[in-house]
C-alpha cells in the first residue's frame, strides 16, 4: 500500500473504533473523519462532496418529511391497534407479523422507506403493551435487509447489478427470491428461541389493547385518507421508477413535499421530526468511503479478491459472496459494488460466464448489511428512531444479534449458490 492509502485506512479504522466505543456520537465521529481527510489533502472538498450519495440522502429526507406529516393523521396508531387485535395481543405473533410486513415492504419499496413507516407503528404498539420495543426493532432491521435482497429495487446494489448485467425484476425474484424466503423462515425460527419466551406482557395491558377501538385513533380523517392514497402512490412509483425514469430521491422528495402541502402541515414542525444526526452521519461516512475509493483502496481489495480465486469460478463465486458480506457490514456496499462491476464485465468480455458472480455480489452485499449497526441505511435510521423515543440501540447490542444472523444467512446463501451454480 502507498502512504496515502495507509493513511486513509488508518482514519477509517480509528473512526470505526470510536463509533464502536460510543464515546462520541457517531455523526460527530463520521463528520470529523471526513473533514480530517479533506483538510489533510487526501481528497479535495469538491471530491468529498462528489462522493456523497445524494440519492440516498434525498430518499431519507423525503420519506422522513412524509412520515412526519402522516403520523399526524393517526395512521400508525390505527395500524398498530389493528395489528395487535389481529394477533390477539400476543407479542410473539406481533413480532413475526411485523417481520414479515417489513420484509415484504422492503422488497417492493426500499429498506429506509419501509423502516420509516414500520418503526413508529412498532414503538406505538409496544407502548400500548408496556413492553420494550428494541427486540421488535432489531428483528425488523434484519428483516428489512433480507427482504430488500429479493428484488431489483429492494436494495441499491441490486439496482446497479441489474443495470450492468441486464437482469430484470423477474430475474431477481426467480433467483434471490427463493433463498430470501428460506432465510426469513430460519430467522423466525431462531428468534423464537432468542426472544419468544421473553416477550411477556401483562394480561391487563393485553386486555387494554384489545378493548381499544382503532377508529378512535384516527386524529384527522381527511389526512388519514390522503395518507393511504399517498402511500399507495409512493409504493407504485418506487416499483415503476425505472419505467418512469425517476431516481428514488425524486420520488421520495416529491412525496414529502406533496404530503406537507396536502396535510397543510407546519413545515418547521415537520422538519423538526427529520433525523438530522442520521443524515449528517451518512454525509461523513460517504466522504470517508469516497476517500478510500479515490485512493484506490477499494479497487485494490476487489483485485485481491479476483486474484485469490486463482481462476476457479466456484471458488471466486464463494470468495466474492463472503467478502462482499463482510465488507458490506463495515463499508457502504455501493462503492464496493461499483468497483466490482467493471471487473466482472471485463471477465464477461473475455468469454467467462459471470452470471453466478452477479448473484454472489447481490446476496453478499445485501445480506452483509445485517452485520453491524452501520452496515445498511435502514439500521442507522431505525436505531435513530428508537433512540429518539428513549430506547437507544448500541453498536455492541446490535452486533451481538446482527453479526451472527448475518453469518447464518450467508451460510445459507453459500449452500444455495453451490447447489444452483456450482454443481
Amino acid at each position: 500500500m502507498e502512504t496515502t492509502q495507509l493513511f486513509t485506512v488508518a482514519v477509517f479504522v480509528i473512526v470505526m473504533a470510536i463509533i464502536i466505543s460510543e464515546k462520541l456520537h457517531r455523526a460527530t465521529v463520521a463528520l470529523a473523519g471526513g473533514i480530517f481527510l479533506i483538510l489533510s489533502g487526501v481528497i479535495t472538498f469538491e471530491e468529498g462532496i462528489e462522493s456523497v450519495d445524494f440519492n440516498t440522502l434525498g430518499v431519507l429526507l423525503g420519506m422522513m418529511l412524509f412520515v412526519a406529516v402522516v403520523r399526524e393523521s393517526g395512521l400508525f396508531e390505527y395500524m398498530a391497534i389493528k395489528s395487535a387485535k389481529i394477533a390477539k395481543g400476543d407479542p410473539w405473533r406481533i413480532m413475526v407479523a411485523f417481520m414479515i410486513i417489513t420484509a415484504v415492504f422492503s422488497a417492493f419499496l426500499d429498506n429506509v422507506t419501509t423502516v420509516l413507516l414500520v418503526g413508529p407503528m412498532t414503538i406505538t404498539i409496544c407502548q400500548m403493551l408496556k413492553t420494550n420495543p428494541v427486540p421488535f426493532l432489531l428483528t425488523e432491521i434484519l428483516a428489512s435487509n433480507v427482504g430488500g435482497t429479493a428484488t431489483l429495487i429492494g436494495d441499491p446494489p441490486n439496482i446497479m447489478i441489474g443495470s450492468a448485467a441486464h437482469l430484470s425484476f423477474a430475474d431477481f425474484i426467480m433467483v434471490d427470491g427463493p433463498i430470501v424466503v428460506v432465510i426469513m423462515i430460519v430467522f423466525i425460527f431462531i428468534f423464537r428461541f432468542v426472544y419468544g419466551k421473553n416477550l411477556a406482557v401483562t394480561e391487563e395491558a393485553k386486555a387494554e389493547v384489545l378493548e381499544l377501538k382503532e377508529k378512535n385513533a384516527i386524529k384527522d380523517e381527511k389526512l388519514f385518507k390522503k395518507s393511504l392514497v399517498m402511500i399507495a402512490l409512493v409504493v407504485a412509483a418506487f416499483m415503476l421508477h425505472g419505467v418512469l425514469h425517476l431516481e428514488s430521491c425524486e420520488i421520495a422528495l416529491t412525496a414529502g413535499v406533496v404530503m406537507v402541502i396536502l396535510g397543510r402541515a407546519n413545515f418547521e414542525e415537520a422538519v423538526y421530526h427529520v433525523e438530522w444526526p442520521t443524515l449528517l452521519f451518512f454525509i461523513g461516512l460517504f466522504i470517508i468511503v469516497g476517500a478510500m475509493e479515490a485512493t484506490g483502496v477499494i479497487s485494490m481489495l476487489a483485485q485481491v479478491i479476483m486474484d485469490a480465486a486463482g481462476g476457479n469460478m466456484l471458488v471466486l463465486m464463494l470468495v466474492i459472496l463472503w467478502v462482499s458480506a463482510l465488507l458490506s457490514a463495515i463499508l457502504d456496499n455501493i462503492p464496493f459494488v461499483a468497483t466490482m462491476i467493471p471487473l466482472v464485465l471485463a471477465m464477461e468480455s473475455s468469454g467467462v460466464n459471470v452470471l453466478p458472480i452477479w448473484w454472489a455480489i447481490s446476496l453478499g452485499a445485501c445480506l452483509g448489511g445485517n452485520g453491524t449497526l452501520i452496515g445498511a441505511s435502514a439500521n442507522v435510521v431505525l436505531s435513530g428512531i428508537s433512540g429518539k423515543h428513549g430506547h437507544p440501540i448500541s453498536f455492541m447490542r446490535f452486533l451481538k444479534i446482527g453479526f451472527p444472523m448475518m453469518i447464518v444467512s450467508v451460510v445459507i446463501a453459500t449452500v444455495y449458490l453451490v447447489l444452483r451454480f456450482g454443481i
